[in-house]
């Protein structure tokens, strides 16, 4: 009777035993792919958030596959913002670590490298190279007004198989009209299918003109209201400078 008793006691912890890793292990397999659906769902997260943070930089989007430089080449940048000028186009070419395309022209239309004309300059790092190094001793006439550069810009290079951003670099606007330019480009940046135009417009500010008196300020504020309404007409951005240095 005895031992009747202890086989069944040893069986039943044997059971329960069983029971417990049986337990245990269905509690593992929860366990998993409960980190599975979490580790699936950061990935998910952090997939999106580095697409954030690529697309928009200094609430500018980078979304483009083509880059147009149009630098204000007149003697205020050349002797007081250049530095400057260089050290953003560097920034700006980070953002974008490969393009179908580059290119650079002053604010009267003038190409930094004449052989590309109608061209894009391929991007490469020796290319890029070459494009700052010019930089330093490019010293192209200007009429220190961005219009022509802007049109001729367009004009060459628009396409709506083509994502392309223009950025603009700048510090006065000496032309006549500011309307009368709007009006221009949204004459010849037509939007594309989607609704928006084909060529994205951004600009930078450099605030030579506001080292001066206030009464010889004047073009500083013009570029300014110019090139904000023509980035926000044109689905880009205007970033205003607080310094030249």
């Amino acid at each position: 009777m005895r031992l009747e008793q202890e086989r069944t006691r040893l069986l039943s912890r044997a059971q329960s035993a069983v029971d417990n890793a049986r337990a245990e292990a269905a509690v593992l397999g929860e366990l998993r792919t409960a980190q599975q659906t979490l580790s699936e769902e950061m990935r998910r997260l952090y997939q999106q958030r580095d697409r954030a943070q690529t697309d928009l930089v200094g609430g500018i989007p980078i979304d483009s596959e083509y880059i147009i430089f149009i630098i204000d080449t007149s003697g205020s940048m050349f002797r007081y913002a250049w530095p400057k000028v260089i050290d953003q186009i560097i920034e700006t070419l980070k953002v974008y670590p490969k393009v179908k395309g580059i290119q650079v022209m002053n604010d009267m239309g003038a190409y930094m490298f004449p052989g590309y004309r109608g061209q894009w300059i391929p991007d490469t790092p020796a290319r890029r190279q070459a494009l700052i190094d010019r930089l330093y001793t490019w010293n192209a006439f200007s009429n220190s007004s961005p219009v022509e550069g802007i049109t001729a810009a367009i004009a060459a290079y628009s396409s709506p198989d083509r994502k392309i951003s223009l950025y603009v670099y700048g510090d006065e606007f000496t032309g006549r009209s500011i309307r009368e330019v709007v009006e221009q480009v949204q004459r010849i940046n037509r939007a594309g299918t989607g609704g928006t135009p084909r060529v994205r417009i951004h600009a930078i500010g450099f605030p030579v003109q506001f080292a001066n008196p206030p009464h010889l300020q004047q073009t500083g504020i013009r570029f300014a209201t110019l090139m904000r309404e023509l980035t926000r007409r044109n689905g880009g951005t205007f970033v205003g400078l607080n310094a030249f240095r």
